[in-house]
């Protein structure tokens, strides 16, 4: 199955938590943070969102910073992905 965004929205798919600090110390499960550095797997078409015509900037393949809690989770064929609004983005990774 894909997932197509409607309007000012994105599909996001986390990269993987570091496992080990800069130090070597290993982390447990609990003790890592929610990461916050995404890609891109699919961008809506924009259009005009509550009166105000929105062009999306992103594309497909960029790596994102987002906001943390932002967005809804859902989880397809077995991957987790993050559906939120373009403004929700914070940063683009370069």
């Amino acid at each position: 199955m894909k997932i197509k965004p409607l309007a000012d929205r994105v599909v996001i798919k986390m990269t993987e938590a570091e496992e080990t600090t800069k130090s070597g110390i290993i982390l447990t499960g609990n003790a890592k943070e929610k990461p916050q550095i995404a890609e891109i797997v699919e961008v809506g078409p924009g259009g005009t969102v509550d009166g105000v015509e929105v062009k999306m900037e992103l594309k497909v393949g960029q790596k994102v910073l987002a906001s943390k809690y932002a967005g809804t989770e859902v989880k397809l064929d077995g991957v987790e992905y993050t559906i939120l609004r373009q403004s929700d983005i914070l940063a683009v990774v370069e």
